[in-house]
């Protein structure tokens, strides 16, 4: 290590996030092929010359997939110029031909990544990776791509390395999507000092949000990259690492094995954790909260043929419901709401998703609430309820939500509000100028609620804070504004919702909640500040797009005609 030298995972990587180099030059010169090929020896990799189209296919502001000889590419025209870059998504696949091209972006349908419609780079995540641009001519009225033969959907930025000659060191504390995607960019912007990412995790960076949708899954196979690929660009991940207290005087963390470390930047974005039960009965085997990969397989094992009890009903809850209905003899979401996702979603929609668990035998027990457990032997046999009922429990997974994870930071003059949450400007950056927040832990101004002081917990907010984290710390001065997107998925059945909807006094659908296809809009006095759908793509996308135009619509607008905003895209 200890190279100065950029290098650049190219369109070689694999959907793992593993490394590929590209083979050094030994000559400029490229052999040219009978069937419209070539060989470009600078790179030794050999390339195809297309004709996708002519020129009149192709309107302004559309996009069309063409054929190349790689697979596929995603052919634009804007402006009157033609680009093309990969098709597919590169966080989970989704064909970018039924997403969104707006303002020199794509943005993906299913959970509203962006990429650079001239360069395939990632704007807006989740996902970590760009995907691949190709190189487009005109000739005549033919439109010609030339593309590698061995093109990947996925592509890692240029990422430079550490130089003995930088002595700056930046200490990340998280392991999570903020963490990861702040290290990841000082690196592709060009920082050459010593990076470290301390986490209290077991294992490098994983994709947590399906950690609800697949308990089985391991950490190895839900990596966000493998661990070669921080080794390969310098990225000191130290893992077990549990901070316990900041010295900014000294510019110094301790941890829980005793272990210091030192910085001159720091980072932190060490997430949310799961609130704990305070009933009797919280301590009995088998009553379980889920934040690791290993927490889901210990459910998982324990829950197959026995009766399972689920304490809330927002996210967490259903989709672990969801998961175990046809492995467990029994599976009863107890929530304190009229239906689940009452909160976040509305009653009309979280009526429509508790109806469609019922129709997989789940079993929902509302407006009420676990008052104690009872076991025998010390494992855990029944839940007794608020209204005195008690019902049959051989495995509890409590949902109540998360608190941030920041009582290191208690001594430490970073300011924080009064549940525990980093308070940082629109450059991430606290109090204190030298400690950056980034991810769940903080409050930050939200821009599309007019600079709102929010606290949102989603996979993909992570990522924008922390990119806009690495940005500032680098001096590149730079605001976050991101729209909040998230999503979730039951039995095969995504629900979307983008904008923000927090203290919502209406919500408007268009479409049909019993055929679970709709358009739901969210107000909040005569204006709407948030979408969310079922089986609409790309709907939710198009008004990520429109919120982050600043435009607004309003209610009275919307009940006329539902897509009116669209035109103003």
């Amino acid at each position: 290590m200890g190279s100065s030298s950029s290098k650049n995972g190219g369109n070689g990587a694999s959907n793992e996030g593993t490394v590929s180099k590209n083979v050094s030059a030994k000559s400029s010169k490229k052999g040219s092929a009978s069937n419209g090929s070539s060989v470009d020896n600078k790179k030794q990799v050999s390339v195809t010359h297309v004709k996708v189209c002519k020129v009149d296919d192709l309107k302004d502001g559309e996009m069309k997939e063409v054929e190349v000889s790689s697979g596929k590419a995603l052919l634009i025209r804007e402006h009157g110029e033609f680009s093309a870059i990969g098709h597919k998504c590169s966080h989970y696949g989704a064909p970018l031909i039924k997403g969104v091209l707006s303002n020199g972006h794509v943005r993906c349908p299913w959970h509203g990544a962006c990429f650079n419609s001239k360069t395939g780079d990632i704007e807006e995540s989740p996902g970590l990776d760009s995907v691949p641009k190709f190189d487009v001519k005109v000739e005549g009225d033919d439109v010609i791509v030339t593309c590698n033969n061995k093109e990947s959907h996925k592509r890692i930025k240029e990422m430079t390395c550490q130089s003995p000659d930088e002595d700056k060191k930046i200490l990340i504390i998280g392991g999570g999507a903020a963490a990861t995607t702040c290290a990841e960019t000082l690196r592709q912007e060009g920082f050459k000092g010593q990076l470290v990412m301390a986490t209290k995790e077991g294992h490098v960076p994983y994709d947590r949000p399906k950690l609800s949708k697949a308990l089985d899954a391991t950490a190895d196979s839900l990596a966000l990259r493998k661990a070669d690929f921080f080794s390969v660009y310098d990225i000191d991940v130290k893992t077990s690492m549990e901070a316990v207290s900041v010295d900014t005087m000294l510019n110094s963390v301790k941890f829980q094995n005793g272990e210091s470390l030192v910085y001159d930047t720091l980072v932190v974005a060490t997430g949310g954790k799961p609130r704990k039960l305070t009933i009797p009965g919280a301590d009995l085997e088998n009553v379980c909260l889920l934040r690791t990969p290993e927490d889901g397989n210990h459910i998982v094992a324990n829950a197959k043929g026995k009766n399972v009890v689920i304490i809330g009903a927002s996210f967490i809850g259903v989709e672990v419901a969801a998961y175990l209905a046809n492995k467990a003899s029994s599976v009863t979401i107890v929530g304190r709401s009229t239906v689940p996702y009452e909160a976040s979603l509305g009653k009309d929609i979280g009526g429509a998703l508790q109806k469609l668990c019922e129709e997989k035998n789940v079993k929902f027990i509302m407006n009420n609430g676990v008052t104690e457990l009872k076991g025998e032997e010390g494992k855990l046999r029944e839940a007794v309820l608020k209204d005195g009922q008690t019902i049959a429990a051989d495995v509890c997974v409590v949902g109540i939500g998360v608190t941030p994870s920041t009582e290191f930071l208690k001594d430490s003059g970073v300011v924080m509000n009064d549940r525990g949450a980093v308070i940082v400007d629109k450059t991430m950056k606290t109090n204190k100028d030298n400690i950056y927040a980034a991810g769940d832990i903080v409050e930050f101004p939200l821009s599309i609620a007019d600079d709102a002081k929010v606290s949102i917990g989603h996979w993909q907010m992570a990522h924008a804070h922390g990119r806009t984290a690495a940005l500032n710390v680098l001096d590149q001065e730079t605001e976050v504004k991101s729209v909040p997107y998230f999503w979730t998925q039951i039995f095969g059945k995504s629900v979307r919702f983008a904008g923000y909807s927090n203290g919502m006094d209406d919500v408007i659908i268009d479409g049909s909640l019993e055929e679970l296809k709709f358009v739901a809009y969210y107000t909040k006095g005569d204006r709407v500040v948030a979408a969310a759908s079922m089986n609409s793509d790309p709907v939710v996308s198009q008004f990520a797009e429109f919120l982050l135009s600043d435009q607004d619509v309003l209610k009275s607008e919307l009940q006329s005609d539902p897509s009116c905003w669209k035109s103003k895209l």
